[in-house]
């Protein structure tokens, strides 16, 4: 295992244990998915057991925020594994990704966002 894959381990096992004390508690978003606070902005995850998965961003009143020009990168735990993978702009305020294999309700891990402007974010869930 190359250093690469140790950090990347290492800041998913760290995500996954943060002390709830730190992050708000999630709370069911308007997709069904769960959101949780992500800098400025909501970041509501959904994922239904299969390898889709579609994060959506609002502002503190929840109105929605278009991603074009978001970039997103997605740390899950699947199956016990960590799996890094990317997510891209969709159709209005969602990004989407296809995980490396099924992802169930409920998953830890978190979304690295990078806005147009280059400021960043964290979604815990």
């Amino acid at each position: 295992m190359n250093r690469t894959h140790l950090a990347l381990l290492s800041l998913a096992a760290a995500l996954v244990a943060a002390p709830a004390a730190f992050a708000h508690e999630a709370a069911k978003g308007k997709n069904g998915g769960l959101r949780v606070d992500a800098g400025k902005y909501h970041a509501e995850l959904v994922v239904d057991g299969t390898s889709a998965v579609a994060v959506f961003l609002s502002d503190a009143d929840d109105k929605p925020i278009p991603t074009a020009g978001f970039k997103a990168n997605a740390i899950l735990v699947i199956d016990g594994k960590s799996q890094r993978f990317e997510l891209v702009p969709a159709d209005g305020s969602k990004l989407t990704g296809t995980a490396p294999a099924p992802v169930n309700p409920g998953a830890k891990g978190a979304i690295q966002i990078t806005a147009p402007d280059g400021t960043t974010a964290q979604a815990k869930y």
